[in-house]
C-alpha cells in the first residue's frame, strides 16, 4: 500500500499528497463521520510515517535488538540474528498471539502489517473473519497492500476506539487514542497537529 494506491482505490487523482480532496473522498469511501475520519487518518498517518510504511521493519542490528527486544536475546545471542528480519520475527513472536514456535515460520508470515500493524496469527485470523476474506491467511501480504486501512478499522472496532473519537476533536481525545494505539504518548504532538489539520479539511 502507498498513498497513491489508496488514492486509486478511493477514486481521486493519485498524486501522493494527502490534501483536502483525498481526505474527503477517503472519509466517504470508508463511511466515516468528519470527526472519526480526522482521528483515524491522523493516527494512521503518524503510525505509517506519512502513509509510507505498511509492513514492519525488522532489519535490526545487534545493538538494536538488545535495545528493543533485549529479553529475547540473552548473552550474545543477538549477533547471530542481526540484520535477518525473518529470523528475528520467528524468535520475537514465537509461541504467542497464536503463532507456533520459532521453527514454524508463523511469526515472520504474520508479522506486523497494515496501517496500525496487525501482528500475530490469531489477529490475522480474526481480521480475515471480520472481512470475510479467508485468503488473508494464505496471502497475509494483502494486509500490507489491499487491506491496510481496513485492518486499522478492524483495530478501531475491536478496541472500541470510535467511542473515543466521538468525544470530539480535542486534546483529551487525541491523548486517549494515542495511548490505546501506541501504548504510550510517542509522537503525540504530530498526532495532535494532524488530527486538527485533517478535521479542517472535512468539517
Amino acid at each position: 500500500m502507498s498513498l497513491k494506491s489508496l488514492q486509486e482505490k478511493i477514486g481521486v487523482t493519485a498524486d501522493g499528497a494527502f490534501g483536502p480532496g483525498t481526505m474527503k473522498k477517503a472519509m466517504e469511501f470508508y463511511k466515516l463521520t468528519p470527526v472519526r475520519a480526522a482521528h483515524f487518518f491522523a493516527q494512521t498517518a503518524h503510525e505509517t510515517g506519512g502513509f509510507k510504511a505498511f509492513s514492519e521493519n525488522l532489519n535490526y542490528s545487534a545493538d538494536g535488538l538488545q535495545k528493543i527486544f533485549g529479553k529475547y536475546f540473552p548473552g550474545t545471542l543477538e549477533e547471530s540474528y542481526a540484520k535477518n528480519p525473518e529470523k528475528i520475527a520467528n524468535r520475537v513472536y514465537a509461541s504467542r498471539m497464536g503463532n507456533g514456535d520459532e521453527k514454524s515460520g508463523d511469526c515472520f508470515k504474520f508479522r506486523g502489517r497494515g496501517a496500525l500493524q496487525l501482528t500475530g496469527k490469531d489477529n490475522y485470523a480474526a481480521f480475515a473473519k471480520y472481512l470475510q476474506k479467508p485468503e488473508i491467511m494464505t496471502h497475509p501480504e494483502l494486509v500490507a497492500t489491499t487491506y491496510s486501512f481496513e485492518s486499522a478499522m478492524f483495530f478501531f472496532d475491536k478496541n472500541k476506539l470510535w467511542d473515543i473519537c466521538d468525544k470530539g476533536i480535542n486534546d483529551a481525545a487525541i491523548l486517549a487514542l494515542t495511548k490505546r494505539i501506541n501504548g504510550g504518548t510517542h509522537g503525540l504532538e504530530d498526532r495532535n497537529t494532524k488530527t486538527k489539520k485533517y478535521y479542517e479539511y472535512v468539517k
